[in-house]
């Protein structure tokens, strides 16, 4: 997370959506960065607005923005599933070392969600929460003119993000099934990613 008292902006670090490579560049540039633990560096929105909003709102301004970006479903959890299949993490529970990624996305799809599936969910982390609070502006991942247009010009800043944190690159592809069983699973992140069109 981090915060821009002059422009009043916050920015919302959804996991697997270029946020280390911002937070690498625009770090010195902000008032507050949150780097760790990560239950804060990745706050999302109702634990922002339980504890950080309050704070913001009284101490910068009370009309302080958020920004985030989202990420196509199936393209974030392939992000997840590369992240974990990283050579060092083989062994270790949460790895994705041995399984496809159809049974990554099977096993995301569970109401209980194995280990190595439980990456968490975009539209949750970005819901709007009862007292309004909400992501004022959301990006697709995929829009990086309209990302790095938007920022350079609320922080007057001329950005080169470097590419950071970056899952290990190889093809993936779900089968017909899998793909149609996590659309209906988890339609809600597909509706919300959808509407940034």
């Amino acid at each position: 997370m981090l915060v821009f008292s002059k422009a009043k902006l916050v920015i919302l670090s959804v996991p697997k959506t270029g946020t280390t490579a911002m937070e690498s560049f625009l770090g010195p540039h902000a008032d507050i960065l949150v780097k760790e633990p990560p239950e804060l560096k990745h706050a999302p929105v109702y634990r922002y607005n339980r504890f950080f909003r309050p704070m913001l709102e009284k101490f910068v301004d009370p009309g302080i923005e958020t920004m985030a970006v989202m990420r196509e479903p199936v393209s974030w959890l392939g992000s997840w599933y590369r992240y974990r299949r990283r050579p060092f993490m083989e062994g270790k529970p949460n790895a994705t070392h041995g399984i496809s990624f159809d049974d990554f996305v099977l096993a995301y799809c569970q109401g209980k969600r194995p280990g190595f599936a439980n990456v968490g969910s975009q539209a949750k982390f970005l819901e709007p929460q009862p007292n309004g609070t909400r992501v004022d502006h959301l990006f697709r991942y995929e829009d990086q003119p309209a990302i790095l247009g938007f920022l350079e010009t609320r922080l007057g800043l001329t950005l080169d993000l470097p590419r950071e944190n970056v899952s290990p690159s190889m093809p993936l592809t779900l089968s017909p099934a899998v793909e149609e069983k996590l659309r209906r699973k988890c339609a809600e992140e597909f509706t919300l990613w959808e509407s940034l069109g």
